[in-house]
């Protein structure tokens, strides 16, 4: 194998939403009452969520198994009528949600109230898009393109809102296929602004390297997102979450092999991918 170099996106791995969930999930070992359980996942990677197990913080899928302790809510929030149930219980809630994935919410339940069929795009199974389609109304649509668009919306009032973790070429062609049949049109572009910044510098990464790396859980909506488009750029983009997946054949022939990582990706697995990396490129 050739030596090559190793570079690393500029913008990549934890964002500030994730700090600030683990942060109150850490908070909480220290002053929460009872046992202490995330609903679902906190973020979408395996080694953090093996890592605040080791701190006592388990995990469950369903609130009607708790009914005592501390519950956190993940960072992809949760559907409104999960957090009434909590409300009416006799647990301690600690709301870890996105403010990125609040506003969504916030906007689709206003979208809905001021009389807007609300399109969600984004992934219709993620956690995330769950809640958000909950606050948008019974006749809400989730879409991942413009060839998913119901039939029924030629002269209809519609209102937009976005998985935090889209990008914004893909609101763009929804935009465009909505503008022209619909009678109203209000698009709130809920993109996190931190997903667009790893998107960008993955992207300009991408476009310098002969392999690209991109690092973190394969749940995740914004890793997956990274991949999606690196490999626009260069087909040679491999998803990993651990640096013991990488195969060397990959890099056959590589000058330059680039590094990104999702926003639940911590620094440690980043830094692990980088040090195996260079060792098989020098």
């Amino acid at each position: 194998m050739s030596p090559f170099r190793v570079t690393v996106a500029s913008s990549a791995g934890f964002c500030w939403g994730v700090e600030r969930a683990l942060r109150k999930a850490r908070d909480a070992v220290e002053t929460a009452k009872g046992p202490i359980v995330t609903l679902g996942p906190l973020i979408h990677n395996p080694g953090v969520i093996a890592d605040l197990a080791s701190q006592g913080i388990g995990l469950v899928d369903d609130v009607d198994i708790k009914t005592e302790g501390t519950v956190i809510i993940r960072s992809h929030g949760v559907p409104r009528g999960v957090m009434e149930s909590l409300a009416a219980g006799d647990v301690a809630v600690v709301d870890a949600t996105c403010s990125f994935v609040k506003s969504a919410q916030t906007r689709a339940a206003r979208l809905h109230d001021e009389g807007y069929r609300v399109i969600i795009l984004g992934e219709p199974d993620h956690p995330e898009v769950l809640g958000i389609r909950s606050y948008a109304g019974p006749d809400a649509v989730v879409v991942e393109g413009p060839e998913d668009l119901p039939d029924d919306l030629d002269g209809r009032r519609v209102g937009v809102v976005v998985q935090t973790t889209q990008s914004q070429a893909r609101l763009a062609a929804i935009t465009a296929a909505l503008v022209t049949r619909v009678r109203e049109l209000r698009v709130c572009n809920t993109i996190c602004s931190a997903t667009e910044r790893r998107q960008e510098a993955a992207v300009a990464m991408a476009a310098d390297a002969d392999v690209v790396v991109v690092v973190g859980g394969r749940t995740s909506g914004n890793t997956k997102r990274l991949v999606e488009l690196c490999a626009q750029v260069q087909p040679h983009t491999h998803h990993i979450e651990r640096a013991e997946e990488i195969d060397p054949a990959w890099l056959d022939g590589a000058a330059v092999v680039g590094v990104t990582a999702g926003a639940s990706t911590p620094a440690t697995q980043i830094e692990s991918v980088v040090e195996r990396l260079r060792e098989l490129g020098s």
